[in-house]
């Protein structure tokens, strides 16, 4: 409604760390005929939005590592505009405006980028493509390449992981190109080769690992596939459960409301009461 949104109050030291932001789906299964078990099974898919914050410490053994200090969970049954609105919302809620430095992580799905590019792009924003989503890319690229030969694939991937690790992108695209570009190749496997260079292009700006090893980001979206389990899966994909879409949407609003930290003010009198 154009007004101002009303900051968590929270801990100096929280709000000095590091915000992470996610997005992911997950499918559900729902009764295709409401109020009734009959009818085939309808599989819908879930949005689920994640807003972190992480704090960096030394473990046992010295070295550094980041620990999650505060979540906030968003999800709705619905497309990813949606899901947009509560997701822009939390993350305003948690200070997006004035954390030290923001990171959106996720894999290569372009309705969850749109999130990004639309409505959460401040300056102090980074952008992190999920790096065993962008590996699982050179896979395909290594079975297409080196067909049948197996060993050969294992061979160019590791060397192709490691270099994805250590920023050497740039050679990566070019060699993967002159591999679809190779005339000797079979015509099936240049559309893939070339899929996979041009997914590697798109997302250049997105992968500088390196980087973000030194600045303490995290370079994958497991903190979101976490909430997903813990968040959904394990509350409404237990065996035999099938949804109506009124009793999902109903039990999911108090689910969030208890992850997070909010359920007891539900059931606090209103004002005028």
């Amino acid at each position: 409604d154009g007004g101002e949104v009303t900051r968590e109050a929270m801990e100096d030291m929280i709000d000095r760390m590091l915000m992470l932001i996610g997005a992911d789906g997950v499918m559900v299964q729902f009764r295709p005929n409401g109020g009734s078990p009959t009818g085939g099974i309808v599989w819908r898919e879930i949005k689920i939005g994640v807003i972190a914050r992480l704090e960096r410490c030394a473990n046992r053994a010295g070295r550094e590592v980041t620990r999650l200090r505060q979540r906030r969970l968003v999800a709705v049954l619905g497309s990813v505009d949606a899901l947009v609105e509560r997701l822009k919302l939390e993350a305003l809620r948690q200070g997006l405006t004035s954390a030290p430095k923001a990171v959106w992580i996720s894999d290569g799905a372009r309705g969850f980028w749109r999130i990004f590019h639309e409505q959460l792009a401040p300056s102090n924003v980074i952008c992190v493509l999920d790096f065993y989503h962008t590996a699982g890319q050179l896979w395909t690229a290594a079975e297409t390449w080196y067909c049948r030969y197996l060993p050969s694939a294992h061979q160019w991937f590791d060397a192709a992981r490691h270099d994805l690790r250590h920023g050497r992108v740039a050679d990566l695209i070019a060699e993967i190109r002159a591999a679809a570009n190779d005339a000797h190749r079979p015509r099936a496997h240049r559309p893939i080769l070339h899929r996979v260079a041009n997914y590697l292009d798109r997302h250049r700006s997105h992968l500088d690992y390196p980087t973000y090893k030194v600045d303490g980001s995290p370079i994958g979206s497991g903190f979101v596939e976490s909430a997903v389990k813990w968040l959904i899966q394990q509350r409404f994909k237990g065996v035999g459960m099938r949804w109506s879409e009124d009793g999902f949407n109903n039990l999911l609003m108090l689910r969030l409301a208890w992850a997070n930290d909010r359920f007891d003010s539900l059931f606090l009198p209103s004002p005028n009461s």
